[in-house]
């Protein structure tokens, strides 16, 4: 295998490179809303996974539902003031806990070394600050993955969907146009930010949020109930504009040659 069009793979990290079922974040979160006295759900908080943590925050705290529970409680209606001091608390909770979370996808590593043999460079975005990534990219590495760039949404004043990540990690990476590139990631801001950019797009279903299930949650689950979530989590990604959909980056490689071949027969995404 030898990309000769396709020139950069563009990979999200929780619920697609690592943390499988992206669960770091859900359980930081929680956690916070919990100290507040306003519990949210799991789904609560994978409905605006994989954007900045801040922006998740706010957008938790106008869900319906929660902005009527924190009014019951505390007598107003979340302000920007407590978005800003829940994102604080975040702040230290996922640092303490992202270590953990922190373990490659199986066959993340050996699927990226392969890439990269055959030509491909490899950036990654993130919902995370720089400082939480900061805890990621070197628990990664000892496990075997370390992209060539990675950018974070307070390096390019904002995060998904807006494509300013992409955008860096072009300039990082050295490559261009940015049709010739990939984003790969398990949500739909994922796939909203590689579009944005101008990028080919491919939506992660089995490892990531819109399944969220852990790996041995996953693998406890009748073949049957696999493939029905999947095809769930498939139908959301592309109805969110995804050029392809795969259960992993492992089973991403023949997509991969099918988007060198549309390159080379002069299609754009």
């Amino acid at each position: 295998m030898t990309f000769r069009h396709l020139q950069a793979a563009i990979l999200d990290w929780a619920g697609t490179a690592v943390d499988f079922g992206s669960l770091a974040p859900v359980a930081a979160l929680q956690r916070v809303f919990e100290a507040n006295r306003v519990p949210v759900t799991a789904e609560e908080v994978r409905e605006h996974m994989g954007t900045l943590k801040k922006d998740q925050i706010r957008s938790i705290c106008g869900a319906p539902r929660v902005a009527g529970a924190w009014t019951a409680l505390h007598g107003h209606a979340p302000a920007e003031s407590d978005v800003e001091r829940l994102f604080a608390e975040f702040l230290p909770q996922q640092s303490g806990i992202l270590a953990d979370f922190s373990a490659p996808i199986p066959g993340v590593p050996e699927t990226v070394a392969a890439w990269r043999a055959a030509g491909l460079r490899i950036g990654s975005t993130t919902g995370y600050t720089r400082a939480l990534l900061d805890i990621v990219l070197p628990a990664a590495a000892a496990r075997g993955y370390a992209p060539d760039a990675s950018v974070t949404p307070d390096e390019v004043g904002g995060g998904r969907p807006k494509p300013f990540m992409c955008y860096r990690n072009a300039i990082l990476l050295g490559v261009y146009p940015l049709w010739h590139c990939v984003k790969i990631g398990d949500t739909p801001s994922d796939i909203g930010e590689g579009r944005n950019a101008g990028m080919w797009t491919i939506g992660i279903t089995a490892t990531g949020n819109e399944v969220g299930l852990s790996l041995a949650e996953w693998d406890a689950l009748p073949a049957a109930e696999q493939c029905r979530r999947e095809q769930e989590a498939a139908g959301r990604l592309a109805g969110a504009g995804a050029h392809f959909v795969a259960p992993s980056v492992a089973a991403c490689g023949g997509i991969l040659e099918e988007i060198d071949r549309r390159l080379a027969a002069g299609a754009q995404p």
